[in-house]
């Protein structure tokens, strides 16, 4: 298939371009490249692939020419960020996404795969598992925004447009665009650079995780899989076994990183984000997606990686692999406008 994936320069999609092209696809990439100052030499070479650098909220039908499938992981990241302008957020990750589904339908893209987010939950009651069919209470803009476009996207599925919702867990792992800001990444640069793994919530909280190769064998096996085994689904991405506490998570890393030990911030408090996830429902419906990865072997892969960059306090703590950090840094120096739409060519 001749695959458009948003987002490819990002900290998944440098990952799952790859993956794509080492599963016989072709792909065309489309990213603003906010990131380009980002790049982590030891998370790996960046595949170059033919690419629109271009907002999502600018694609036009001309963008999505011969295109057969789109998986649509272009967005503002994570909470923190998305809390910066919500409305921006919700203009980014909502509207434009919707536009491009409306745009891929009309054009004749016959599947079109949108990265949404286990954050969809928000905060589950007294720890109960939770599954695809569970109540939707998201507590950021960011995982609202993703709610509200499962909502308006999943009304256009028919029999000539297939789209899929992917609903991965926290992401880890290394990457050619890493992130510190995610919580083993964190944990893992926490323990090398400082020797505390410093909680930042009081522990309590529970994730579940998965690691970005894994998240991208799930968008694989939806892209191949039958149309009529996921239209209209939504699929979370990740293992059943891997829902983790927050202290669980920092433990593994105080086991894999030499000379650790655990603190709390002074100012951790618990976090209204918890959520225990069922995976059942892709390990049923897709067994081709297979995932490799555990928190252990993450954390194990992430100090190999950190040791030979040499990473240090001060870029663990930087504007570098922080997206918020970075994105506020590139409004400060003018490069980018309240939009995000940039100012400086040379950013």
């Amino acid at each position: 298939m001749k695959v458009l994936l948003t987002g490819h320069r990002g900290y998944i999609g440098t990952v799952m371009t790859p993956m794509l092209l080492n599963a016989g696809h072709e792909v065309v990439g489309l990213d603003a490249d906010l990131y380009r100052r980002c790049t982590f030499a030891a998370g790996g070479e960046i595949v170059d692939v033919p690419a629109i650098i271009k907002d999502t909220r600018d694609i036009n039908a001309r963008d999505l020419e011969g295109i057969d499938a789109i998986i649509h992981l272009a967005a503002l990241s994570n909470d923190p960020l998305s809390d910066l302008n919500p409305d921006l957020t919700y203009a980014v990750n909502h509207r434009a996404s919707v536009k491009l589904a409306e745009l891929a339908k009309q054009a004749g893209v016959n599947r079109f795969l949108f990265a949404s987010s286990c954050s969809n939950y928000g905060k589950t009651e007294d720890d109960q598992m939770i599954d695809e069919t569970g109540k939707l209470s998201p507590v950021s803009a960011y995982g609202e925004s993703k709610v509200f476009v499962e909502r308006d996207v999943k009304p256009m599925a028919d029999k000539d447009f297939c789209p899929v919702f992917i609903r991965p867990a926290t992401a880890y792992g290394v990457s050619p665009r890493l992130r510190f800001d995610i919580v083993l990444n964190n944990l893992v640069a926490w323990g090398m650079t400082k020797k505390v793994i410093l909680l930042k919530s009081d522990g309590t909280p529970i994730r579940p995780i998965v690691h970005i190769e894994d998240i991208s064998r799930a968008f694989i096996a939806a892209l191949e899989a039958p149309a009529d085994l996921v239209r209209g689904e939504a699929f979370n991405v990740g293992q059943t076994e891997h829902n983790y506490r927050v202290r669980e998570i920092a433990e593994i890393v105080s086991d894999v990183v030499p000379g650790c030990t655990i603190e709390l911030s002074s100012d951790a408090s618990p976090d209204p984000r918890s959520y225990r996830v069922s995976f059942e429902k892709i390990k049923k419906t897709l067994p081709a997606f297979k995932p490799q990865w555990d928190a252990r072997k993450g954390a194990e892969q992430l100090y190999e990686a950190y040791k030979r960059s040499g990473v240090t306090l001060e870029e663990f703590e930087g504007t570098r692999y922080n997206r918020i950090k970075h994105i506020k840094m590139l409004l400060s120096d003018s490069v980018l406008s309240n939009e995000l739409r940039p100012l400086d060519k040379a950013a």
